[in-house]
């Protein structure tokens, strides 16, 4: 280990600013936030440290850096435009033992400001002891994504919550199993929903509790059409934390590798003509798994609101009592078109877009054709394949041009992502000469002629 990292305290203590340009006035907002009392010195200030010193926030000193400058600081930064100047404060500095910071000069530092995920109390500093600053804040950008922006109030609560729970609980191993179970269950979510008097009173219920056990829930997630980067922060979390899965075909390999490795994983995909596992199953297995005190994840592609029967399942468990919460997905209309370069809606072409299934009734695709055939919109249909013969007949049947552009999207927003396109009148031919693995989707309008243009994603 080059350095220690450590966090340290300036809560009301002096730290010395030298410069005041750009440059020092990052340093600064850093330091202003940690609630140190900062005193700049500089000739000349730039207009953000100059507005600040007017409001009387710090103390601004115009003119070059004196020897002496630096007594009774605690942390000293350099930021002046003049190599020579920080390096002096840097000597200075070190022969007084006060940590010192100049920037751009991991040589002349004792200290490195890190790269920060700030989620007050919770803090995570990221640093490469000054080689490689941009690469600190890419893994913080990484790492945001792994806490959500209310983990703070949890750790709030926690805190309140401390010393009545050491009362209660004497074993160290005990307390430990209870936090466990506060911070990656019910009261948790409670949290997260914004809802922290519900889980304030939860948590003490738990602790009234001698044996206090996880809270039986479900997370009806949203995966998307396949691409893992489209996936929600929320999603990821609750993929981290649910004890047990139940996934349908939609879902990726790349995205089930999201989820907990130890996690028990269900299949539960059903696709036309082949319910093996019928709605009524899922719906059961969900209160089964929750009543026995897991948490369970129904993991669904594109959105769980948009032809996935979320409502279905949700209704059941609210029937039950079973709590639940819903992570919205990208559904497969909005992810698909926007890799395949066509645009949904387009002030030129199309002013509003219908979405619709494309699953075969009997011998045919029932919809209300009339209301589709109406210009100057987009038309997409979900799971279409089987009837895309059907669907294109139907609409040129009713008084779309046979003219009209449409495209058929396989595995859309994934590596395999191919994209047909043709008319209604020619489309069907052309995938009938192709095979074409599900997921599929087709979109019907003048909008695809955009493709062309657009398109930006896999091969162009």
């Amino acid at each position: 280990m080059d350095t220690l990292p450590l966090f340290h305290n300036l809560r009301g203590a002096r730290c010395v600013l030298v410069g005041a340009g750009e440059v020092a006035a990052r340093k600064l907002r850093l330091l202003l936030s940690a609630g140190a009392v900062v005193d700049i010195i500089a000739p000349e200030a730039c207009e953000e440290i100059t507005t600040l010193a007017e409001a009387g926030e710090v103390s601004l000193i115009l003119r070059s850096y004196q020897i002496g400058d630096l007594d009774k600081a605690v942390l000293v930064v350099a930021a002046s435009n003049d190599p020579t100047v920080n390096k002096q404060v840097s000597e200075q500095a070190r022969a007084q033992h006060t940590p010192v910071n100049v920037v751009d000069s991991p040589e002349l530092c004792t200290v490195i400001f890190p790269s920060i995920v700030d989620r007050s109390p919770v803090q995570i500093a990221i640093g490469t002891n000054g080689t490689a600053p941009v690469l600190a804040r890419m893994l913080r950008t990484q790492l945001e994504s792994l806490f959500p922006a209310w983990v703070g109030k949890l750790a709030q609560l926690a805190g309140r919550a401390r010393d009545t729970v050491k009362q209660k609980i004497s074993s160290e191993t005990g307390r430990k199993a209870f936090w466990e179970n506060i911070f990656t269950g019910q009261v948790a979510e409670l949290v997260y929903k914004g809802q922290e008097k519900a889980a304030e009173t939860l948590l003490y219920q738990q602790l009234e509790n001698s044996e206090p056990g996880v809270q039986g829930e479900v997370y009806l997630v949203g995966g998307g059409p396949g691409d893992p980067d489209l996936l929600t922060f929320r999603a990821v979390r609750l993929m981290q934390q649910a004890d047990i899965v139940l996934y349908d075909r939609l879902i990726s390999d790349e995205i089930l590798d999201k989820v907990r490795r130890d996690a028990e994983r269900i299949y539960v995909g059903k696709k036309a003509g082949d319910h093996a596992v019928t709605q009524a199953n899922i719906n059961e297995k969900l209160v089964e798994f929750a009543r026995a005190g897991k948490r369970v994840l129904r993991l669904k592609g594109g959105d769980p609101f948009i032809f996935g029967r979320g409502g279905e399942e949700i209704e059941h468990l609210s029937a039950h009592g079973i709590p639940f919460q819903v992570v919205p997905g990208i559904t497969a209309a909005s992810g698909c078109a926007s890799y395949a370069g066509i645009p949904l809606t387009h002030r030129d072409y199309a002013q509003s877009v219908r979405f619709q299934t494309g699953h075969r009734k009997g011998e045919g695709v029932e919809l209300d054709w009339d209301v589709l055939v109406k210009p100057g919109q987009t038309l997409v249909f979900y799971m279409p394949i089987n009837g895309l013969p059907d669907i294109c007949n139907k609409l040129g049947q009713h008084g779309m041009p046979k003219s009209t552009p449409a495209a058929l999207i396989e595995n859309g927003t994934r590596q395999s992502q191919k994209v047909y396109t043709g008319t209604l009148k020619t489309l069907p031919d052309i995938i009938q000469r192709e095979t074409v693995q599900t997921p599929t989707l087709l979109i019907v309008g003048e909008v695809v002629t955009l493709r062309d243009k657009l398109n930006w994603f896999g091969e162009q």
